[in-house]
């Protein structure tokens, strides 16, 4: 089933008087349950395109569907409305609250839904457990690792039970053994909970997690491979599975 399919997409500014085009023309389609990754250099488009499927910015010019729901030309209420129930975002910057435990950052979103404070607990607790932080619930996010961080992060992005997740450079800021460990838990999540994920990075490795790797360059779609994950992510998920 397609969960998102965008026709046409232009997204562009202006600099110094001219017009310049950070996204231009690219009509993509993924499918529920899809493991995406968008790579391209920096300037290539790839994180404006992240930005529109995510509903954080409108496009110049063409259509976006996001399951099944026309998202072109919708009010910035809508748009919040459809990111809270649908997407949920990882960033390479984690983007915790400083002075918040774990538990709190993770219970955040679910703070303006008016979910019961119980339920809001159960929610919480059972995603930190997920990501194997169940040992870690009232540390701030100085009393943890980046990894630790990242993996709250995540939880966090889960507590509403998006239909697809976001993840914009999510190991950026991370070693590679730690890198590692984040990427076989998207793999899990996407695994376990038949979740759409679509990652964005430079990094060929990271990449090769995915089933699918979209190329962008110079706002447009270059190349678009379908293929099984390559031994580095192969090895990982085994490892995990063993673990």
């Amino acid at each position: 089933m397609t969960l998102i399919r965008t026709e046409a997409l232009r997204h562009g500014y202006r600099t110094g008087g001219e017009l310049v085009w950070a996204l231009d023309g690219v009509s993509l389609t993924i499918d529920k349950g899809e493991f995406v990754a968008v790579m391209g250099p920096s300037g290539s488009g790839k994180s404006t395109l992240m930005n529109l499927i995510g509903c954080l910015d409108t496009p110049s010019q063409g259509r976006y569907w996001l399951d099944g729901t026309d998202i072109t030309g919708l009010a910035p209420r809508a748009l919040a409305a459809i990111r809270n129930r649908k997407l949920g975002f990882v960033f390479q910057s984690f983007s915790l609250l400083p002075r918040t435990s774990a538990l709190e950052n993770v219970e955040l979103p679910l703070l303006y839904s008016r979910v019961p404070a119980a339920e809001r607990r159960r929610r919480c607790l059972a995603l930190l457990d997920e990501v194997g932080l169940a040992h870690r619930t009232r540390h701030t996010p100085a009393e943890l690792s980046g990894g630790q961080q990242q993996r709250v992060a995540i939880a966090r992005a889960l507590v509403n039970d998006p239909m697809v997740l976001l993840a914009d450079e999510p190991t950026g800021a991370l070693d590679s053994q730690t890198g590692q460990d984040i990427m076989t838990i998207l793999q899990r999540l996407r695994r376990d909970r038949g979740l759409t994920i679509v990652l964005v990075t430079h990094d060929a490795e990271i990449a090769a997690y995915a089933e699918r790797v979209v190329t962008v360059r110079d706002g447009r779609v270059v190349a678009d491979e379908r293929r099984p994950p390559g031994p580095w992510a192969t090895s990982a998920s085994a490892a995990h599975a063993r673990s």
